[in-house]
């Protein structure tokens, strides 16, 4: 299966947002969620949706699909519905809600399909 990527920092946006603004979010949510105890399944989930939007995961963190570099607005949309359908099927899911919810809200945001930046 071929993915759609570009090559890190090639794009200044990351799906509608810019790049520095999605860095920032990462930063922020890592700041609040620095130290175990502070972490939760959501924040987890939301670090690692910025990380893959921005080009630093190998896998979609809920299809795993391959992707190298920084993932295209098609591919961002695509993994955002798939977590949007694990969300509504329970009997499907391996991961736990709240982590999926947390990868649907960062992605949603950067595909620019919500407004609240998690």
């Amino acid at each position: 299966m071929s993915t759609q990527q570009t090559e890190p920092h090639s794009d200044p946006n990351v799906g509608v947002r810019p790049r520095t603004d999605v860095e920032e979010a990462h930063r922020a949510l890592e700041g609040v969620a620095a130290g175990t105890h502070q972490q939760t399944q959501l924040t987890r989930g939301a670090l690692t949706g910025y990380l893959w939007a921005l080009g630093r995961g190998d896998v979609a963190p809920v299809t795993g699909a391959d992707c190298e570099g920084a993932p295209d607005l098609s591919l961002l949309t695509a993994e955002t519905d798939a977590a949007a359908v694990r969300l509504e099927d329970a009997a499907q899911r391996t991961v736990p809600r709240d982590y999926i919810e947390g990868v649907y809200e960062a992605l949603a945001w950067v595909c620019g399909h919500s407004d609240r930046r998690p």
